[in-house]
Formats: C-alpha cells, structure tokens, sequence
C-alpha cells in the first residue's frame, strides 16, 4: 500500500473498494441487486433516496462480517431520522479492519541479532462516514424522491501511513406503474484521497532493502454509476415474489466484468426476495460475472451465488446472508457470513 501511493496524484482502480463491499443482510443476500428498493436506514449507503421510504420512526441498525476466516472485520453501524413527513436525514459509519498486524521491520538489529521482543502489533483500518439526507418529491412528480450522501474517508495503515479523503453521492428512486427505477451515482464530484507518510516509521528500512521511499499523495476514486429496476409480484394473500436487477458501471478503465472497455466496465446484479405475510423472507441473488482462463487457455465465465434470509418481529428485523469471497475459476470458495439487525424506535410500543 505504501508503495503503490508515492505518485502525486492518481486515479487507480478499486480506489476506496471497501466501500463496495456492502452492508446489510437482506441487500447482500439479494447479490447487492439494492439500488431501486432500499427503503429503510440502509438506505444512506446504497441509495440516499431511498430514507424517504423509510419508517416515520426512528430507525437503528447494526452489521457485523468477517473476511478471510475472521482476519478483516467489517462493521456497520447507521441511525435514519424523520425530519417531516418528506425529508428524511440519516448518519452511517463503515469501518473495516485488519487488526493485530506483526511489525517486524525491527526484528533484525544493527548487528545482525533477531530479537522477537522488538515485533509489535498494529491495524489498518478503512473508515467512511456518510451523512444522508433525501426529500420525496411526491408532490410535484409523483412517484419520485431523491437523496444525496457527503462522505468522509479516513484510512489508515498502522504507525506508517493516513489519508482523510471527501466526497458526494446523489441518487433517486422513482415509482410508476408497479415498477421501481433506482439510480446511484457515487463519488459524483470524485473521491479524493490525501495521504500523508511517516516516513520515520519505515525510512532506514526501505532504503536498506531498495524500496522507493513514498512520498504524500493524492488518490482519486472516479465516479460510478448504478442504475436498476424492481417491481413486486403479490403470488398469493400471504405470498410475495420481489425482483431486482442492477448494473454497476465504473469509470476507471477495464475490469474483469461481463461488459469492460477501456474507458468503462459493467458489472450486472440481479436478486430476488419471496416474503411470507411481511415477516418471514427467503433470498437469493447472483452479481461478480467474472471470466478466468484454465491451465487449458479456454476463457470461462463465472458467477457467484448468494443466499439471505431474515425474519421481522415487532420492531426488530433480524437478517442473514452468505457470500462467497470466490468462486468458479478462483479455487475452493470461500464462504463469508453476514448477520445485520435494524431496529425501530417506537417509544408507544416501549411504554405498552
């Protein structure tokens, strides 16, 4: 990381990629396929429009994955509040970790002797803080609400390195016709990363070892833009089917997606949902098309499965969804679970 950031000024692709991650059971149980029907607390992260959808209460919730058998920890935590009965304004927080890192530039001293008292721990960590606000545009044009997100980035990489970055997303979702379009842009203005090094930390060593020294820098995360649609099939008096699908298009050159070019690529999303009487809900989803070569040189495609479930239960909804980190040509697959609880505020059903 130190080394990849000594230019002045760049625009790298996966710039900021810990917040593609996702949060929320029921989003990432359905693939990320959110863009068009978030309607809850989550929404300050996948679409700001979506608060306006939101309860007239309060509402609190809570994330928790872990990556690469429990090395990262990803952990959300947000709060929408109702300011009217058109404006909606939402905090959310997003940090993800790796913790308890060896340091051993100091194993070896000066005259050669390895001393293992001299290894100490230390944590990189990625931090965004997004404040949401949305406004149902209901009156003017029915069926539309829009939303807009400024986002605070701070990362860090233990004693060596930290970089504070700002940024703006703007979304809406419209409504017509028993369908729902969502549309997200991120990082609409550009993401900008400043880093500052401290190159005391690591300094001797890099120049031991023939490493470039890095000096502070600016990282730029370009814009990107989802676009879906969803709509919600009533399949009996107790039984409802909800499909979602979305494209994801980045603007930092090609990547290994079903659509790339060398100025775009595009990453499709779909997922669906079956809910029994609103309280009980099965999830799948598929996204991450991906070609890979085999030792035979043939191309494949590959795409990766996700499966969610959730349960509501007076004002609490408890949900579930496992995703594999990798699958198809990258090995073995590797299975992360992901547990998120929301909570609504009501202080009558408190009291009662």
């Amino acid at each position: 990381m130190l080394l990849t950031s000594s230019l002045f000024a760049q625009t790298p692709k996966y710039s900021n990629e810990f917040m593609n991650i996702g949060i929320g059971g029921r989003a990432l149980g359905m693939a990320g396929a959110y863009t068009a029907i978030t309607n809850d607390v989550y929404s300050g992260y996948w679409n700001p429009a979506g608060l306006s959808y939101a309860s007239r209460k309060p509402e609190f919730a809570l994330m928790h994955a872990a990556y690469f058998g429990n090395i990262a920890n990803f952990d959300y935590i947000g709060v929408a509040i109702p300011m009217d009965s058109i404006n909606h304004f939402g905090v959310s927080a997003i940090r993800l970790g790796v913790d308890d890192i060896p340091n051993t530039l100091d194993l070896v001293g000066p005259d050669g002797s390895i001393d293992y008292n001299r290894i100490k721990s230390f944590s990189t960590s990625d931090y965004a803080f997004l404040i949401s606000y949305s406004r149902n545009l209901n009156a003017k044009i029915p069926g539309l609400s829009v939303g807009a997100n400024a986002k605070i980035i701070h990362r860090n990489v233990g004693p060596f390195a930290t970089a504070w970055g700002f940024g703006l997303d703007a979304g809406a979702i419209y409504k017509r016709k028993g369908f729902v379009y969502g549309a997200m842009f991120n990082d609409i203005t550009t993401t900008f990363n400043a880093w500052s090094f401290n190159t005391e930390t690591f300094e001797k060593q890099f120049i031991q070892t023939g490493n470039e020294i890095p000096q502070n820098s600016i990282e730029i995360t370009l814009p990107s833009l989802t676009l879906s649609i969803a709509k919600n099939f009533k399949i009996s008096e107790k039984f409802n089917l909800l499909g979602a699908v979305c494209l994801k298009t980045t603007t930092d050159g090609r990547r290994n997606t079903i659509i790339q070019t060398n100025l775009i690529s595009s990453d499709p999303k779909a997922g669906v949902e079956i809910g029994y009487i609103n309280k009980l809900f099965l999830r799948a989803g598929v996204d991450n098309f991906q070609y890979y070569t085999r030792d035979n040189n043939k191309r494949y495609l590959t795409v990766r499965p996700n499966l969610g479930a959730g349960i509501s239960f007076l004002n609490f909804t408890i949900d579930y969804a496992i995703s594999p980190l990798n699958f198809g040509g990258a090995g073995n697959a590797l299975y992360t679970h992901v547990f998120s609880l929301k909570f609504i505020w009501d202080k009558q059903m408190l009291i009662q």
